[in-house]
């Protein structure tokens, strides 16, 4: 079974007793001494994590700022560019209808110069017509000065009609 031996218990707690001493003289200050720098450099890292974690928190919180502001001024250019295109629109719609009426105008003038024209070239026709029948029912033939004459004064007491 076991055996006490109260010699080894006191050689052994004199020895630990010795070693806590030479510990304590030689090794306990360098221990605390390390144990000291260690949880500095802990705090340290502590402090500066801290601060590095609030300096990230900062530029996130400015980078949504800045987000923000970027959004709203694409919305502003956006709205722009719509109020652009609305406007350039009108502007080519209103170019568009005038030259169609300009030219409805110019074709109506066009229509008018050549009715004009053939009524008068009917005119001369009727005219010539007229002469020559004149010229059979009396049995005379006119010659081109009285001709003209009779063209000219029929023309002069015919009625000018525009439809």
């Amino acid at each position: 079974m076991l055996d006490i031996n109260p010699g080894l218990i006191v050689y052994t707690i004199i020895t630990f007793i010795l070693l806590l001493f030479i510990l304590r003289k030689f090794a306990w200050s360098a221990i605390v001494g390390a144990l000291e720098t260690r949880e500095q450099g802990i705090r340290a890292a502590l402090d500066s994590a801290e601060q590095a974690r609030a300096e990230a928190q900062r530029i996130l919180e400015e980078n949504r700022k800045q987000l923000g502001k970027a959004e709203d001024e694409a919305r502003r250019i956006l709205n722009e560019n719509r109020a652009l295109a609305e406007k350039l629109k009108s502007e080519i719609v209103d170019q568009a209808n005038q030259q169609s009426r300009k030219m409805l105008d110019q074709a109506r003038q066009e229509i008018e110069r050549g009715k004009d024209a053939a009524l008068q070239q009917l005119r001369g026709e009727v005219a010539n017509l007229a002469v020559i029948a004149a010229g059979k029912i009396i049995n005379e033939t006119l010659d081109v000065q009285k001709h003209q004459k009779l063209i000219d004064e029929t023309l002069r007491t015919l009625p000018r009609t525009k439809n």
